[in-house]
């Protein structure tokens, strides 16, 4: 998450120095920008991806699982697949929020077993899981092919009602996770867990929803690269330890791609925030571009000004 609106980043913003940022979006012209909103149920990120892949995505249907199933030599066909992430809710007195998921400190052993748990409930309503990790789990079922999701990113520590899936197509797997809750309380793996200092599985998390298209199997460029380091310190909320990826970025992703147009080869490069994403691209930049580039270098704060 190169920026967003909190008042802690953009006090991190006006602090950064990002010489070689500057060098490089000078000699790149915009190519597309995407103006969403922070509501989304997908956010920026996610629907940069998708485009590289060359979907076109729709909020809350960027089919991210489908696609891992495909990278992982699998065949995902035109099914519906998702993400299911193990979740503990913190519970107040008006509202309940998603506890980001690392803190469950959940080792593989433990992830098994609760899949194992809650695979008969998930099959009665069509839906297969298999492990992934011990923190995701792929499913495949019908209901996904469809039913818009929120991304894990719009609610780690948020409350999660505005996120939770809406109406009639949603009410299956709202049910879903109600039956799962009453079933996790009462699972001796949750008291093992608390017994030992560690909290509690007490629910789950579905995203990364949708289908792929019929037809030939998207594709994404060889060289496309995705740098996850602002985005874990972004969700986090640890400004300081996002300040640092931004200045490594600067000091080894902008210095391998300024040269890369030395050498010739075509650059693209997405900066993606809280509500939209903006892509530059040396393709894009034509010889007046170029010259007019040369006359003033935006700073850090301008650069990501509207994300």
């Amino acid at each position: 998450m190169a920026a967003c609106a909190q008042p802690a980043c953009a006090e991190a913003v006006r602090g950064l120095q990002l010489p070689q940022l500057q060098r490089l979006l000078r000699r790149l012209a915009v190519e597309h920008t995407d103006t969403g909103e922070a509501g989304s149920l997908s956010p920026p990120h996610e629907r940069a991806l998708a485009r590289a892949w060359g979907l076109q995505p729709a909020d809350g249907l960027v089919p991210l699982a489908a696609l891992q199933v495909q990278q992982s030599g699998g065949d995902p066909g035109e099914a519906g697949w998702a993400w299911i992430t193990p979740a503990h809710l913190l519970v107040g007195r008006d509202h309940i929020d998603l506890a980001p998921p690392k803190e469950l400190q959940l080792e593989a052993a433990d992830s098994r077993a609760l899949l194992a748990a809650l695979q008969p409930w998930f099959a009665e309503d069509g839906i297969t899981l298999t492990y992934d990790a011990p923190l995701r789990w792929l499913a495949r079922g019908d209901l996904f092919r469809t039913l818009p999701t929120a991304s894990l990113d719009r609610v780690i520590g948020r409350t999660i009602d505005r996120w939770m899936p809406a109406g009639e197509a949603g009410r299956p797997l709202r049910r879903l996770q109600q039956e799962m809750q009453m079933l996790l309380y009462t699972l001796p793996l949750n008291d093992a867990r608390q017994r030992g200092g560690l909290l509690p599985v007490n629910s789950f998390w579905a995203s990364a929803s949708g289908a792929l298209p019929p037809g030939p199997r998207p594709t994404a460029p060889a060289s496309l690269q995705v740098t996850p380091y602002l985005r874990e310190a972004a969700l986090a909320g640890d400004w300081r330890g996002w300040a640092a990826a931004w200045q490594e970025l600067d000091t080894r992703d902008c210095v391998r791609l300024l040269a890369a147009i030395d050498a010739g080869q075509a650059v693209r490069l997405t900066l993606c925030g809280e509500a939209g994403s903006r892509t530059w691209s040396s393709r894009a930049a034509g010889a007046w571009q170029r010259i007019t580039a040369w006359l003033g270098a935006p700073t850090p704060a301008s650069l990501l000004e509207g994300l």
